[in-house]
């Protein structure tokens, strides 16, 4: 990346700015001293219509209009804007390969231009920031400084000549480099509705959600009846080992997880959680020892569950020792979910879950059975708020 600027005077994106805060790595070490009063929903209006929002790591940033052009590093936040009516927008991502637009097929009159993604797969250099001039950066920089070896002073060149970034990591919490706040999925859905000025949208979904889920937990059996599950992630189509991680993380790629109170069957164990240092494995001996009812393997999402169950279920049947586990005998192993799930994202993965992990009540998983009305999620997106 190295250390090239790029001169002259404003650009068109000066219409976008950092408030009060000065653009300098003070923002960037935690700065909730930084961020200013917010209103009740984390925004401020003035007279002229500009607005400021304020998220963690970056304090408080400042618009003085909507933004039009938007690049998200993950699936997550892309969706979050998808989610929000702003398919238009998009300009390129941070890691194509892990966002999974393929949901959007069941929503009638939502898609994402699978061109600009083709073109534009892995936006993580200055020089390719320059080039989509792009109103916001839905990305976390502390991600940028110490995944892709950015400098904090990288990111103040960009925000100041560019457009600004507003984005939390938020689908783990095990980085030691992340020291400031995290936000749920909603709360950092939320943010993104400010940044976007479609609060409509974003309280429909809200409700959306709440009701989703309240129906699904309302059906759920007692606790002492839900399954142990081990989550991991091995792209293997043969796999041998397994990279761990905990649902007690708190993390959004285990949202779902949580919201059906399914057993962690690492507790208890002192593993820890796949994190940016810790990038352990565990082998079929290792799972011998906790034995799960449930295994769910991430790395498969191009895969239907047809596909999985041949392929990768198929081979752990054939293994000497990973066919001695009780989940590999039962046939209960699953393909894991998205890292990064934004909130259309999580509709489909709860509902994928239900049926992996209690298919008696919600049926099969290879099955056609829909929990949630499509047609109502697309209304929402395509701007048909009231319900």
């Amino acid at each position: 990346m190295g250390d090239e600027t790029r001169g002259g005077g404003p650009t068109r994106r000066d219409f976008v700015t950092y408030g009060s805060t000065a653009v300098g790595s003070g923002i960037l070490a935690g700065c909730s001293e930084l961020l200013g009063q917010e209103g009740a929903e984390g925004t401020e209006t003035t007279e002229d219509g500009s607005y400021s929002v304020s998220m963690e790591p970056m304090g408080t940033v400042s618009f003085d209009q909507v933004p039009e052009r938007w690049i998200a590093y993950d699936g997550g936040y892309a969706d979050m804007a998808v989610a929000l009516g702003q398919t238009d927008g998009l300009a390129g991502v941070g890691g194509a390969d892990r966002y999974y637009t393929y949901v959007y097929d069941d929503l009638p009159g939502v898609t994402v231009d699978q061109d600009v993604l083709e073109e534009y797969p892995e936006v993580r250099t200055k020089e390719e920031f320059y080039e989509l001039e792009s109103d916001v950066h839905l990305y976390d920089p502390q991600m940028l400084v110490n995944w892709f070896d950015w400098g904090e002073g990288d990111v103040d060149e960009i925000a100041t000549n560019v457009a600004p970034f507003v984005g939390n990591l938020i689908f783990r919490r095990s980085d030691e480099w992340h020291e400031y706040r995290y936000y749920t999925l909603y709360e950092a859905f939320e943010k993104v509705a400010e940044v976007f000025q479609q609060r409509a949208r974003y309280e429909a979904f809200s409700e959306l959600h709440t009701e989703f889920i309240t129906s699904i937990q309302e059906r759920l059996p007692p606790a002492d009846d839900r399954p142990s599950v081990f989550l991991t992630f091995e792209g293997a189509d043969e796999p041998e080992t397994f990279s761990p991680y905990r649902l007690d993380d708190g993390g959004t790629s285990k949202k779902q997880w949580r919201d059906l109170g399914v057993h962690d069957a690492l507790a208890g164990t002192g593993t820890d959680n796949l994190s940016t240092t810790n990038r352990g494995k565990l082998d079929y001996e290792n799972l011998l020892e906790i034995d799960p009812d449930v295994i769910l393997i991430r790395g498969h999402e191009r895969k239907s569950a047809t596909e999985f169950r041949d392929v990768v279920l198929d081979n752990m049947q054939s293994h000497p020792v990973g066919s001695e586990l009780t989940a590999v005998r039962n046939g209960r192993v699953y393909r894991g979910g998205y890292l990064n799930q934004g909130p259309i994202h999580n509709l489909f993965l709860t509902e994928r879950a239900a049926k992996q992990l209690f298919p008696d009540e919600f049926g099969a998983v290879t099955g056609d059975e829909q929990l949630f009305d499509r047609q109502v999620v697309a209304d929402i997106v395509n701007g048909e708020v009231e319900r």
